[in-house]
């Protein structure tokens, strides 16, 4: 069997696509996190909350209400860009033009808030989510079993991640958008309603948190914390791929995710901190990031 530094090519292709998976998580979530950063001027801290919350909306509608998996992957996001809504309405649109530091303390506070308060109604222990029965089983790739239910969630976040930056820059309505980020008393003069693209923005993105978490539930459980241990990473990937940048938060996702994939078999005690020294180096290096544009 070939090996590369003594390392079979079947383990290292293994890990490769093991780092998809964690990668499209990433990207999922860097994504959404770089356009509120980028079109809203808002550091969004509350983001994990918001993919424990499409998590627990999509055990909910399994649980409670009954519903198969694919109706609770639209209703998890759906359920979650309408409290974003909320949020944003109330909240966030008064933080817009101030400085960043206030959106960070007060996405940081609903972030303790939304974790503490699920802690106390369901505990700290995760809720199981079954896989569903139509994404059961799996592929033999000849160098390993690849699970259906996985290669779907990288499938899923990669079109996904493609229709997002499709549509910011190549439409009409993701012109309108990064127009009136620049200058929305020019945009609202043609008679575009900067508020509610600024809400409906803010609210997509927080589905797309919410979908990385129904998407998630089959995989890992459903717990208060989940989003808490991925947020710091994705905080850290949306650094490297240049904050606000769409392309940077794709690409690095999915890149950082293989990286700390082959990490974990060339150097497995450092593979919990290896997005971060990537990111100091990037930093030294580039400041603004790999695809960030330099103020």
């Amino acid at each position: 069997m070939a090996e590369i530094f003594g390392v079979p090519v079947a383990v290292l292709l293994g890990q490769v696509l093991l780092g998809l998976i964690n990668g499209s998580f990433y990207a999922l979530l860097s994504l959404g996190l770089a356009i509120i950063f980028g079109m809203l001027n808002v550091i969004n801290f509350a983001h994990g909350a918001f993919y424990m919350l499409g998590g627990f909306a999509a055990w909910f509608a399994l649980s409670v209400l009954g519903v198969g998996y694919w109706p609770g992957l639209i209703i998890a996001p759906v359920a979650v860009a309408l409290f974003g809504v909320v949020v944003e309405r109330l909240f966030l649109r008064h933080l817009y033009r101030m400085d960043h530091l206030y959106s960070l303390l007060f996405t940081f506070g609903l972030a303790l808030a939304l974790e503490g308060l699920f802690r106390h109604v369901y505990g700290s222990a995760g809720k199981a989510y079954p896989l569903p029965p139509s994404l059961s089983g799996g592929y033999n790739l000849g160098f390993m079993f690849l699970p259906a239910y996985r290669a779907w969630v990288i499938l899923a976040s990669v079109v996904v991640c493609f229709v997002t930056w499709y549509g910011i820059e190549r439409t009409r309505l993701g012109a309108y958008l990064r127009a009136a980020t620049e200058n929305p008393y020019l945009v609202q003069a043609f008679g575009i309603n900067v508020p509610l693209l600024l809400t409906l923005t803010y609210a997509f993105c927080v589905g797309l948190a919410g979908f990385a978490g129904a998407l998630a539930a089959p995989l890992y459980q459903v717990s208060p914390g989940m989003g808490s241990n991925l947020l710091i990473v994705v905080f850290a990937v949306v650094v490297i791929g240049g904050m606000g940048s769409i392309v940077g938060a794709i690409v690095t996702g999915l890149g950082l995710g293989v990286i700390e994939g082959l990490t974990k078999v060339f150097f497995p005690s450092a593979s919990t901190i290896a997005v971060f020294i990537i990111m100091v180096l990037v930093l030294l290096v580039r400041p603004a990031g790999l695809f960030g544009r330099e103020r």
